[in-house]
C-alpha cells in the first residue's frame, strides 16, 4: 500500500511546480480567434482540440473578429493578470493598429504574455492568365519605367501584403499605385475584372491559380510554397523580405512562469499533430514554431519594426 508522506508531496510539487502550486487548469480555457469562423481561421479549433487532450481540460475557441483582427488582443490586454484560462491569437495586425492610433487600445510590447509561435500565412502577386507580365521581373522593370501607373489590389490599407509592397517599392525603386479592396475576394475580382493589374494578397487566389485562370508571379515567404514549387521568392529576386504575417497566441500580462509553460508544453505537440500540420499544408501556412522567450523577444522587435514603418508610410486610423 502506497502511503502519503509529507516528502513524497515535495518530491511531486518539485516534478510538477504548476500543476501543484496552481491547480491549473481547473475550467475550460478560452482561446480567442479574431476572425470569423471558417477557412484557415478554423486551425485553431482543430489545434485547441487537441491541446485539451493533453490539458484535461477543454479548450473553448471563440470568435472575436472586428477592428481588423485587434478586438481579440484588446480583450486579452484589458485583463489585469491572467491565469492562463484565457488566451488568444495575436495577428500582425496587433502590432500594426496600436501604430496608426493616437490613444491605442493596448501596446503590443508590454499587455501580453507570449506563450508559443505558431505560423504565419503565403503571400504573392497573381496577375490575370492573358497578361503580358510573364514573370515578377517583367512586371518590376515595368513599373520602374512607368512611376505609379501599375496598380495592384490588396486587402485593405495597413494590410500585410499593403505594407510589403510599399517596402518593395522602395527597395527596389518600382513605383506601384494602391487600390485597397475589403477582402481577398473582393482582390481576386478586381485583377479578373482588369480593374487593377495585378492582386498582392494571402491564398485566396490558389484555386484560380491552379485552373490556370490567374498566374502567380512571386511569393513572399522564406521558402518556396510547396503548392507552388515552380514559382520563385523574392528573395530569390534579390530582396532580403520575407512577409507571412506570423502569429502566434498569447495570454493577459503578467501571468505566472508555470502556467505559461504548462499551456507552452500542451500547445507544442498539438501544433505539431500530423492532422494539425496538414490544415496548416492545406492553406499554405508555415510553420513558425517559437517557444515562449524567443516568441517574447520576437514580439517585442516586430511591435518596435511594425510601428517604424507606420510611421515612413504615415498611415493613420484617426
Amino acid at each position: 500500500m502506497f502511503r502519503v508522506t509529507r516528502r513524497s508531496l515535495l518530491a511531486a510539487s518539485l516534478a510538477s511546480p504548476a500543476l501543484a502550486q496552481t491547480g491549473f487548469p481547473n475550467r475550460p480555457i478560452r482561446l480567442i480567434v479574431p476572425w470569423l469562423p471558417g477557412g484557415s481561421a478554423d486551425h485553431l479549433r482543430l489545434l485547441a482540440d487537441l491541446a485539451s487532450r493533453h490539458l484535461g481540460q477543454p479548450v473553448v475557441t471563440e470568435n472575436r473578429p472586428g477592428v481588423s483582427g485587434t478586438l481579440g488582443p484588446g480583450l486579452l490586454a484589458q485583463e489585469p493578470r491572467g491565469d492562463g484560462h484565457l488566451i488568444g491569437q495575436i495577428p500582425i495586425t496587433a502590432f500594426r493598429i496600436p501604430a496608426m492610433m493616437r490613444r491605442p487600445a493596448f501596446d503590443p510590447a508590454q499587455d501580453f504574455t507570449w506563450i508559443i509561435h505558431l505560423a504565419g500565412y503565403c503571400f504573392g502577386v497573381v496577375v490575370r492568365a492573358d497578361s503580358p507580365f510573364r514573370s515578377w521581373d517583367d512586371m518590376l522593370a515595368h513599373a520602374k519605367a512607368n512611376p505609379g501607373k501599375l496598380s495592384y489590389a490588396s486587402p485593405g490599407m495597413g494590410s500585410s501584403p499593403h505594407i510589403a509592397m510599399e517596402r518593395i517599392a522602395r527597395e527596389t525603386g518600382a513605383s506601384f499605385l494602391h487600390v485597397p479592396y475589403r477582402g481577398g475576394t473582393d482582390t481576386a475580382q478586381a485583377v479578373l475584372s482588369g480593374a487593377v493589374d495585378c492582386t498582392a494578397d494571402s491564398t485566396s487566389w490558389a484555386p484560380l491559380v491552379q485552373d490556370g485562370t490567374l498566374r502567380l508571379l512571386v511569393t513572399w515567404g522564406a521558402t518556396r510554397a510547396p503548392r507552388f514549387p515552380e514559382v520563385p521568392t523574392l528573395r530569390e529576386g534579390g530582396l532580403n523580405i520575407v512577409a507571412d504575417s506570423p502569429f502566434g497566441l498569447a495570454g493577459p500580462k503578467n501571468m505566472d512562469r508555470g502556467v505559461v509553460r504548462e499551456l507552452h508544453d500542451a500547445l507544442k505537440p498539438a501544433l505539431m499533430d500530423p492532422r494539425h500540420l496538414e490544415m496548416l499544408a492545406r492553406f499554405d501556412m508555415p510553420l513558425r514554431y517559437m517557444d515562449s522567450q524567443d516568441y517574447g523577444s520576437f514580439a517585442r522587435q516586430l511591435a518596435a519594426d511594425e510601428a517604424a514603418e507606420i510611421r515612413r508610410l504615415d498611415l493613420r486610423m484617426d
